[in-house]
């Protein structure tokens, strides 16, 4: 039973034009700080202004420290001005529908429901029969930095994007049928050509229909927000500000890997090249241990090898090029769900033995989602800025389904769920 009840007060962009000046990608969408320094310079009303506060600075150079009191208090002076501009209004008891229609999805319409959700219903190891179910596990710091934001603004920005079965397809029609009958209240399109549509629901009866179709979904599974959930429990809110679409609207796109700098120096002596492509790399490049967990064979195509099969795995160094990598049998368990994660089978086989790199939160590693491509990320290591290129096939849905339903976390940085809901277009005031 999923519970799903209407934000008391909602902050919300007066029209199409405000919101689209105002929202933004979520806080955990960026390859480094000086990427939302650019946009905050080029869109000074954006809310990375609140989310992303320390990059709301005069140059780069002054960007400090995400959590410093510093930016906390340049975060709370944003936020009044954004609430007395008139780029805002608010409104009372509202659930509201977004739909994201996205060219690369054709004939794919991704519409939900969003409100606020209860932090009590989310499964943790105090809450184990909880209904809403994170795909990772939790960084202390990361939620604490997200709690500090919204304390300190009195305002949850950031929302929670989960994902449920709805096997019936009821609540996908009747969001649907809402949505033909009514005008969005306002829209913004990006430069991706993608479309985000935000109706607000604010007739008793319409809420109490999505609340009991709700209460009828046995789970839901948390696709991106797991610290901002977080967040809200760390504080001891009863709610969070979230969305719920049907998964089946739903798309996965790869998360790749960067190594940003070489972390052994193999002995030549235990290196034999055996296969024909990669009879010209340097010996530091590959070992051993890469060919004893791996199957190595030259990778498809002329260009950026990005797999789309599972188990397929796309390795990139200077030297090397591009070579496709097979886990071979017996180096990760299929039963277990989240161990047979290709993220995963990559942790364990390649970057534990080859590169030393036993956490997946070591600072060597950098997790590239796909707003960048493959050719990003070879230039990444031509250029000297990364050692290697690591490229992974999409999770499917059916695997993250089975995950969650394990009880498992997914592997960090597994999951990249495309398209991504905006932040910004509709905001929870607490004070």
């Amino acid at each position: 039973m999923i519970t799903i009840t209407p934000v008391p007060r909602a902050l919300l962009p007066v029209d199409s034009d405000s919101a689209t000046h105002l929202s933004a990608p979520n806080y955990d969408e960026f390859q480094g700080d000086e990427e939302v320094w650019e946009i905050i310079r080029t869109n000074p009303t954006s809310v990375l202004r609140i989310t992303m506060a320390h990059c709301d600075v005069d140059t780069p150079e002054l960007i400090g420290p995400a959590d410093s009191e510093g930016s906390l208090i340049r975060a709370v002076s944003n936020m009044d001005e954004l609430i007395e501009s008139e780029l805002t209004k608010e409104v009372h008891d509202v659930l509201w529908i977004y739909e994201i229609e996205d060219p690369r999805r054709p004939g794919v319409r991704q519409i939900g429901l969003g409100g606020m959700a209860r932090t009590d219903e989310i499964r943790t190891e105090a809450t184990p029969n909880g209904v809403i179910i994170r795909n990772e596990g939790i960084h202390v710091s990361k939620a604490r930095g997200r709690a500090d934001l919204i304390k300190a603004t009195q305002t949850i920005i950031g929302t929670v994007n989960n994902m449920f079965e709805d096997v019936s397809g009821l609540i996908q029609q009747a969001l649907e049928v809402y949505a033909k009958k009514n005008a969005p209240d306002f829209e913004v399109v990006l430069d991706s050509g993608s479309h985000h549509r935000v109706w607000l629901v604010s007739e008793k009866a319409a809420i109490r229909r999505f609340q009991i179709l709700f209460a009828q979904e046995p789970y839901a599974y948390v696709a991106d927000g797991n610290h901002r959930s977080a967040a809200a429990n760390m504080l001891g809110y009863e709610h969070f500000l979230a969305v719920f679409f049907p998964a089946r609207t739903m798309g996965i796109a790869p998360y790749n890997r960067l190594v940003r700098e070489r972390t052994t120096d193999p002995d030549p002596a235990n290196l034999s090249v055996q296969t024909s492509v990669l009879e010209e790399v340097p010996a530091n490049q590959l070992t051993k241990v890469v060919r004893a967990k791996f199957e190595i064979k030259e990778a498809p195509g002329s260009g950026a090898y990005q797999p789309t099969e599972t188990h397929r795995i796309g390795l990139y160094a200077a030297g090397l090029g591009w070579v496709r990598l097979q886990p071979l049998h017996g180096t990760f368990d299929p039963e277990d769900a989240a161990g047979a994660i290709d993220a995963q089978i990559v942790q364990k086989n390649l970057f534990e033995p080859f590169l030393g790199i036993s956490d997946p939160g070591d600072g060597r590693l950098t997790y590239v989602g796909s707003n960048k491509d493959g050719s990003w990320l070879q230039k990444e290591v031509d250029e000297g800025r990364a050692a290697y290129a690591v490229t992974l096939p999409p999770v499917s849905m059916e695997e993250f389904i089975e995950v969650c339903r394990q009880n498992r976390h997914m592997p960090p940085k597994s999951t990249w769920f495309e398209p991504k809901i905006r932040s910004g277009l509709v905001m929870a005031l607490l004070d």
